[in-house]
């Protein structure tokens, strides 16, 4: 296959970050070592970190900065695969400082100030720190709070002060606003960074690129030419060492309101005046505020839950999700949800857009189907050809970053026929692999300032208005045939019925 061409004027290198100390609170967890420090080490890597760069990590155990290190040091090559003993690990370790605490002792924050302030003076990051609350979700009010009246959110004499906070946000849309006010009594919104992994990918990041920056596909994009919209987000695992944490979750609480409400927002949105960070966000927020919110009834028919029974996947035995460690024998959390959204605007009105999500299903993989509206039959009447298939255009996200394109041609011979034929493109076959856990490109904006790629305040209340009908409904209603689905199936039967009733179904990828 040829390799795309990419001229040298359009290859600019990357923005150097600014000057700063990154804070992991919940250095010692799985999300740190397994994403976090592998990212920033990709990043100074890249070249994209400044000399004047420091990371503080944070955890409840007791460790020395020298154990912090060593620890560091095989997580690097355990997730990366890179030599320890390398340039960039010795400029990389010595700027690696841990302190023990508890996140909710008060006394905690002043130690960690003076710490910061000699971490600062020696490797001086300008006074510029930025808070990774890799915690718990009961603590992301709490320390900032305390960040706040430890005088580490206050920003002065050109220095800066951000927080990232992971999800989930809240666990419904009351919580989501008490933490947004929370959060916003001690630090300004431009200070706030809610983090969505699913946006460091960058078949999601090239989808404004796809739709803004070629001429041949956004007049098309709109209900005249579009009949719906699938967008999937499978996985082959089950809930394996989160039980406790899932079934109080949920499939809608854990990949609606942030994953599956992003990618419609992108997919949905109307040309931004910029890509400017509030420009991008005001275009997501006013599609997440024209999606229409389900009655009850609605709720009944427009939605599906589910939840996996043993199976296989891959040819490898699952058990059932309530045989799980620290899952009810009789939990009633759904492990797989889909539904059926409208979007009421111009562009949208009339457009079905379905979305599904799950666990332990029959492949991994996440897409979103733009299928356009079938040609007219009336040319191929007198022909072999039964009927006309409809175009497809798939943004494939993960597990291979890539797009492709269906579409007819006729089958070689004397008789009309007609197939389908895929046009593919992969990121790594035009433009090579790269190092990435995803985190890369987002670490990478907090550090500079740009906001585009993390969610705000409204965008994250309006993800949950369109849930909280289905939550309270589902509250009311406990589920009666649970489990209804076979892990290593592509979910309930229901799930094929919701689509089967307009006509429609959903497109499968084994693999």
């Amino acid at each position: 296959m040829a390799q795309a061409e990419v001229k040298p004027a359009t290859r600019r290198p990357g923005k150097l970050a600014d000057p700063c100390v990154m804070v992991i609170f919940g250095a010692a967890g799985d999300l740190t070592r397994r994403k976090l420090i592998p990212a920033l080490y990709n990043l100074a890597k890249a070249g994209l970190l400044p000399h004047e760069f420091a990371i503080v990590g944070m955890a409840r155990g007791a460790m020395s900065t020298e154990d912090f290190r060593n620890k560091v040091a095989e997580d690097i090559k355990r997730y990366t695969g890179a030599d320890a003993d390398s340039t960039i690990w010795e400029w990389f370790s010595q700027r690696l400082y841990y302190m023990r605490g508890e996140f909710q002792d008060k006394p905690v924050y002043p130690q960690l100030k003076d710490l910061l302030e000699r971490v600062d003076k020696d490797h001086r990051t300008h006074g510029n720190y930025f808070f990774y609350l890799a915690t718990a979700p009961s603590f992301f009010g709490p320390i900032v709070e305390q960040l706040a009246a430890a005088g580490l959110m206050e920003e002065k004499n050109s220095h800066w002060r951000r927080v990232i906070i992971e999800k989930p946000f809240g666990h419904d849309l009351e919580s989501a606003r008490a933490l947004n006010k929370q959060l916003l009594q001690v630090a300004d919104e431009k200070q706030i960074y809610r983090i969505d992994h699913y946006l460091g990918k960058e078949t999601v990041q090239n989808i404004l690129a796809f739709r803004f920056a070629n001429g041949i596909f956004e007049p098309i994009w709109n209900r005249r030419y579009i009949d719906h919209v699938q967008i999937s987000v499978a996985e082959t695992v089950g809930v394996e060492s989160r039980g406790s944490y899932y079934d109080q979750a949920g499939a809608l609480r854990d990949m609606v309101p942030n994953h599956i409400m992003q990618l419609i927002s992108l997919t949905a949105m109307e040309p931004p005046i910029s890509f400017g960070a509030n420009a991008v966000r005001d275009e997501q927020a006013k599609i997440l505020h024209a999606i229409q919110p389900f009655s009850s009834e609605e709720v009944l028919s427009e939605t599906v839950r589910g939840q996996y029974g043993a199976g296989k996947v891959g040819g490898k035995p699952v058990i059932a999700y309530r045989e799980e460690s620290d899952v009810p024998p009789d939990s009633k959390n759904e492990t797989f949800v889909a539904m059926k959204l409208a979007i009421d605007n111009w562009r949208w009105a009339g457009v079905p857009f379905y979305l599904r999500t799950g666990k332990a299903l029959a492949s991994q993989h996440t897409h979103i189907v733009i299928q356009f509206r079938r040609a007219p039959f009336v040319l191929f009447r007198d022909t072999q050809v039964e009927n006309l298939m409809p175009n497809q255009l798939v943004l494939h996200i993960q597990p291979e970053e890539g797009i492709s394109l269906q579409f007819a041609a006729k089958v070689p011979g004397p008789v009309m026929q007609l197939g389908a034929v895929d046009m593919s493109f992969n990121y790594s076959d035009y433009f090579g692999t790269q190092p990435s856990t995803g985190y890369e490109r987002l670490l990478h904006d907090c550090m500079i300032g740009d906001q585009t790629l993390f969610q705000r305040a409204d965008m994250v209340e309006a993800g949950w208005c369109v849930v909280s009908p289905v939550l309270d409904v589902w509250k009311a209603l406990p589920p009666r045939y649970f489990p209804n689905y076979a892990a290593g199936t592509w979910g309930p039967k229901d799930a094929d019925e919701l689509l089967e009733r307009d006509g429609r179904q959903w497109r499968n990828f084994e693999k």
